[in-house]
């Protein structure tokens, strides 16, 4: 006789563990026994005896992996909402930055605020993306820029785990911008975050994985190499912003290194495509930037398709170019903008995202896998793209317990 914790019974399963589409089974039972999935298929093959401690009839409705956010900046001081209004007004972003606006704003504003402030402004937005369904958050660091603030920014993070029971996996990003008393002494800053900064926060165990923003604006492919030769010393995986605004070779630079993924990449080129491929690094692309910047230049999603390279979608959530708090409207925007499918963009957010974490553990409805659900108000798995905004979480489950949604 199967005894579990949890049976769902009735429901439509998207469990994104087959290559059928959506990885749907129709009218599926699935159960949950120690935190874990312990069973799934069909109801008409649920064993006849099985029984669980608690047992809810979905009747139809959806029920699918907790949704992941691979890519945030979500730990921040104040906003940057008079940008929004400065630039629709018609100011440049090099007039904005002049100004003493862009990231040197939030990074001031960071610097500013202690460790409860930014908690207390940090956890309304990742309290948002749960209730949209995300049950596994990323959230970097970079608006810091100093040993201190960098490690307030992450130990903020680590708490918004704690206190909402959702997994957050932390990103190191020193590499974010040159800190305004380092404007000219740019090999001081770089030596001091590789030797320094990274060092000191992953032996406090801060650190899951370490990034860098790799463009014309912010940081050379060189001194990201340096960067992510540290990294390896520390047994630290890597991850990069690459050709957001130009190919600088981000991508396969980031892939040389095994790298989780490649993120942004409307200028990604072939090469970089063929080794990403070859690497198994993710591609995740990010429409809510592109969107906020009205970029016109699209990722190239027919050699990435080509190539086979897994295709991952993040709202990343940050005060100037994607205030973003919802991780469906991004899957809406990556079919609508990017031209993905539904399955496609749900994949994104759930199995590949998961890839993109280095998380083997969730992102599918498969057995033993961990049983981060959420069940819809909702039948078909693209009804979760079709829908911009409004609350389709019927209820949320963290490791197989109810949470409130």
């Amino acid at each position: 006789m199967s005894s579990w914790d949890q049976l769902f019974v009735h429901a439509n399963l998207a469990s994104f563990a087959s290559d059928a589409p959506f990885g749907l089974v129709e009218d599926g039972a699935l159960a949950c026994a120690g935190g874990r999935i312990a069973w799934i298929g069909p109801m008409r093959e649920l064993p006849p005896d099985a029984s669980a401690a608690h047992e809810e009839d979905l009747d139809g409705a959806l029920l699918t992996p907790g949704l992941i956010d691979c890519h945030t900046h979500l730990v921040f001081g104040g906003n940057r909402a008079h940008e929004f209004d400065l630039r629709l007004n018609g100011a440049s972003y090099a007039e904005i930055v002049r100004a003493g606006g862009g990231i040197v704003y939030s990074v001031r504003a960071t610097r500013a605020a202690d460790e409860e402030a930014l908690f207390a402004q940090s956890l309304p937005r990742a309290r948002a993306l749960l209730n949209d369904g995300v049950t596994t958050l990323e959230i970097k660091s970079g608006y810091g820029l100093e040993l201190d603030a960098e490690r307030r920014m992450l130990r903020v993070a680590r708490r918004i785990g704690a206190e909402l029971g959702i997994t957050v996996r932390t990103s190191f990003l020193g590499l974010h911008a040159l800190p305004p008393e380092y404007r000219e002494r740019r090999d001081d800053y770089v030596a001091l975050v590789c030797d320094g900064i990274l060092p000191a926060l992953a032996a406090e165990g801060l650190v899951d994985a370490v990034d860098a923003f790799c463009e014309t604006i912010a940081f050379t492919p060189a001194e990201t190499h340096r960067l992510f030769e540290r990294a390896r010393r520390l047994g630290l995986p890597v991850k990069l912003h690459a050709e957001q605004l130009s190919d600088q070779g981000g991508a396969a630079l980031v892939a040389s290194f095994d790298g989780l993924s490649a993120d942004h990449l409307e200028h990604l080129g072939d090469a970089g495509v063929a080794a990403m491929a070859k690497a198994g690094t993710v591609a995740v692309l990010l429409p809510g930037a592109f969107y906020a910047l009205r970029e016109t230049q699209l990722p190239p999603l027919a050699a990435l398709r080509e190539h086979g390279v897994p295709v991952a979608i993040a709202t990343d959530c940050n005060p100037g170019t994607s205030p973003l708090l919802s991780l469906r409207l991004a899957a809406n925007m990556a079919c609508t903008l990017f031209r993905l499918t539904p399955e496609e963009a749900l994949r994104g957010i759930t199995a590949n995202a998961a890839r993109a974490l280095g998380l083997a553990d969730r992102g599918s409805l498969a057995v033993g896998q961990r049983a981060d659900l959420v069940a819809w108000h909702a039948r078909q798995p693209a009804e979760l793209c079709y829908w911009m905004g409004g609350n389709l979480v019927r209820r949320i489950y963290l490791a197989g317990r109810s949470a409130a949604a």
